[in-house]
């Protein structure tokens, strides 16, 4: 009975170790499953780092709400783009935010050229007022007007249906918008200005959106720098005003005129082909 009773525990301490070595393969294909599928499963479609990915996620859900797919805009030899910058659509939205929310630059339109910038553009729209391009009656849009200085203007000259369009807003004169789609319905406006024109990764989108808001009849004014290198936040250089008017297949070109403009050159006023509704 002794012997018998010495053995049981030797053959019980085996049966562990057996079970564990026949286990082995199958805990190393378990790891080596889990291994994959935690390194790809979260990657994105693109490639980006996952950081990235993140990032882009967040701002679409802060920052958009149309979706422009980042495809070429026809190419014209009088537009030099830079969009081999961007990674997608909202790696440029959230580049053109940077400057947009930039504290420092916010300080600055706020305070010390707040009240030099509205006075002259309220110079700027009082002409146009006097030459009839423009009336205390007509319904206006700044697009791309960061805090509103333009706005500010018009509604000082008397425009009060003035409004404008960024992509962060500034309540009460700019409302979110991107001018790519800008979010009004066709031929809303009597009167259009702009001077971002450069920030436009897609020329074409930004004169088709003043196009289809703007009624016919209406007016689309816009300040451009020609033959000059913008900052970085630029996405085009436009080398010749005629690749801007070639754009704007739906207007009539009023007059093309040298400006000073804070660092634009040139202003272009557009007016949009068929009557008046009014």
């Amino acid at each position: 009975m002794a012997a018998a009773d010495s053995s049981k525990p030797a053959r019980a301490a085996t049966l562990p170790a057996r079970t564990l070595l026949l286990a082995l393969p199958f805990l190393s294909l378990l790891l080596l499953f889990l291994y994959v599928y935690s390194t790809t499963s979260w990657r994105p479609a693109s490639g980006l780092p996952a950081t990235a990915a993140t990032t882009t996620t967040t701002t679409v859900a802060t920052t958009t709400t149309t979706t422009v797919p980042l495809t070429p805009s026809p190419p014209s030899p009088h537009i030099r783009m830079r969009r081999s910058r961007y990674r997608s659509y909202d790696d440029y939205l959230r580049h053109q935010l940077n400057k947009t929310l930039d504290p420092r630059l916010r300080r600055v339109w706020a305070t010390r050229d707040w009240q030099r910038k509205v006075d002259a553009f309220a110079r700027l729209f009082a002409g146009l007022r006097d030459e009839g391009l423009l009336s205390n009656a007509s319904r206006a849009l700044c697009v791309g007007a960061r805090l509103g200085q333009e706005v500010a203007a018009l509604r000082q000259v008397g425009v009060r249906g003035a409004l404008g369009i960024d992509l962060a807003p500034a309540p009460p004169l700019v409302a979110r918008g991107d001018f790519h789609a800008q979010p009004f319905p066709d031929a809303t406006f009597d009167f259009e200005f702009s001077n971002v024109f450069d920030h436009a990764l897609y020329p074409d989108r930004f004169a088709a959106e003043v196009e289809r808001t703007l009624r016919p009849g209406g007016v689309a004014v816009l300040h451009v720098a020609v033959h000059r290198r913008g900052d970085r936040y630029s996405a085009n250089d436009l080398l010749d005003v005629r690749g801007l008017v070639g754009l704007f297949r739906r207007c009539d070109v009023v007059r093309v005129s040298k400006v000073d403009a804070f660092g634009l050159d040139t202003e272009v006023i557009l007016r949009k082909k068929g009557s008046s509704r009014r």
